[in-house]
């Protein structure tokens, strides 16, 4: 079925949330605070798996496109301050944690990791590998900027132990690059790769977007031919979240220089079409992978899971996020992170959890996040995700199902046995599948970024 311009309109144009959690960020509140966080890591349970994000937020160059919590800075000793502050966190938390606890999977994100000089890479990850119980085969991943990247910093991280390398292209064509004020060659992402892979990394992936300004369907297909020829394991296509009202800086992207939704809409379906010819398979709306990736291998197997990286096999059994801004998620709830550097880094340097903000979870609400987590790794609601306790709390999210097959007009879903399968014409619309399960959404509907 092709959708008309109309029909992809009236969806694409909504704005909802992206679902890397349930309920979503804007619904924490200042009622958990770093008391409550310490209560529930000391209700670890024994022997629990534990997976590590460290948020190392800063860039010497701003990206205008970016959405993430950064600073930018020339000067190292600001670097230098917070990292005081981040191994002081890292101490805090494992005073509470059980000493039982096992981390399978590390992952630094940012702002750009790779600015921190070689010796503070072997520095923090040693005194992560000192105060956690790190696993034999701990999947250890980093966020790298390939500009600019120097042999000293590459040879730290592989000493280190590192795993999984995570490179940001965006888009390669020279005025889209202008536009978005980030200048990153071929050559150059090439060189970077080759190295880490001559030092034995187990797998490459790569960050491209869409709907940038100045993006056409060519500079699209362009980026992703370059890409490709790289052949990374795994390659995340992400849609341009446009939301100056909450990141001012991009204000500097001109809306006229857009494309439009139906555009929009067209980028993301053709660059799918392209990269799955190239032998990938579809992850979930916006990632892909070789088949023989642990990535591919989970989603065949049911066990996709869905975190605030993205897409993810990780199958710890908490999430715990240090650093400024970072989010944990454990089985009470989710917590965050004072995003301010001075205020965060005050609070842990003098023996106080930097947590402010987060959601202590309720039975409707793990029913309703298994639901929706299913629905963005599956593409497929069942009412077996939604049973708890018994048959009667799944009533409503079953109505909400009953209700989609119902009025679906588009060839979104299909009808199953017990629930539906999403279509490949509703795989791009699957958030706003998701958001009708959402209870949360009506009451802080805005600030979220367009559907598609």
């Amino acid at each position: 079925m092709t959708l008309s311009p109309d029909t992809v309109m009236r969806h694409a144009s909504r704005a909802v949330p992206r679902y890397t959690s349930y309920p979503t960020a804007p619904h924490f509140t200042p009622d958990v605070t770093g008391r409550t966080y310490q209560r529930w890591l000391l209700d670890v349970p024994e022997n629990a798996t534990l997976s590590l994000y460290l948020h190392i937020p800063y860039c010497d160059t701003l990206c205008w496109f970016c959405g993430c919590h950064t600073k930018i800075t020339r000067q190292y000793a600001p670097i230098e301050t917070y990292l005081v502050a981040l191994r002081r966190e890292i101490d805090l938390v494992t005073q509470i944690l059980p000493a039982s606890t096992r981390v399978t999977h590390i992952h630094w994100g940012g702002g750009s990791p790779t600015i921190l000089a070689p010796d503070d890479i072997r520095r923090l990850a040693d005194h992560v590998a000192d105060r956690f119980s790190l696993a034999a085969d701990c999947d250890f991943a980093v966020e790298v900027d390939p500009r600019g990247m120097d042999d000293g910093r590459i040879k730290a991280l592989l000493e280190r132990g590192l795993s999984r390398v995570s490179i940001g292209v965006q888009d390669f064509d020279p005025a889209v690059q202008a536009a978005i004020n980030r200048f990153q060659s071929v050559d150059e992402t090439r060189a970077v790769i080759d190295r880490f892979r001559a030092g034995g990394i187990r797998s490459l992936n790569i960050d491209a977007v869409y709907g940038l300004p100045k993006q056409g369907l060519a500079q699209l297909e362009s980026t992703l031919d370059s890409v490709m020829d790289f052949r990374p394991d795994r390659l995340a296509l992400f849609g341009y979240a446009h939301v100056p009202w909450v990141k001012r800086h991009q204000a500097m992207i001109l809306e006229s220089d857009l494309p439009g939704v139906v555009d929009r809409h067209a980028h993301a379906l053709a660059a799918g079409q392209r990269i799955q010819a190239a032998g990938y398979q579809a992850i979930g709306i916006d990632h892909f992978a070789l088949p023989g990736d642990s990535l591919a291998v989970a989603q065949r197997a049911g066990r996709l899971r869905r975190n605030f990286q993205g897409y993810t096999d990780d199958p710890a059994d908490v999430l715990i996020g240090l650093g400024a801004s970072a989010i944990s998620a454990l089985p009470q709830g989710y917590v965050q992170n004072e995003p301010a550097m001075a205020r965060y880094q005050r609070e842990v340097e003098t023996g106080h959890l930097a947590a402010i903000r987060g959601r202590a979870l309720t039975d409707e609400d793990r029913r309703r996040a298994r639901v929706i987590e299913r629905l963005m790794c599956d593409l497929r609601f069942s009412a077996a995700h939604c049973l708890g306790d018994g048959a009667q709390e799944a009533e409503a999210l079953i109505a909400v199902a009953d209700r989609i097959v119902r009025e679906d007009r588009d060839g979104f879903v299909e009808a199953t046995a017990d629930g539906f399968a999403i279509t490949e014409e509703g795989r791009p619309f699957t958030r706003l599948l998701a958001a009708e399960f959402d209870a949360y959404l009506a009451q802080r509907p805005g600030g979220h970024s367009l559907a598609v």
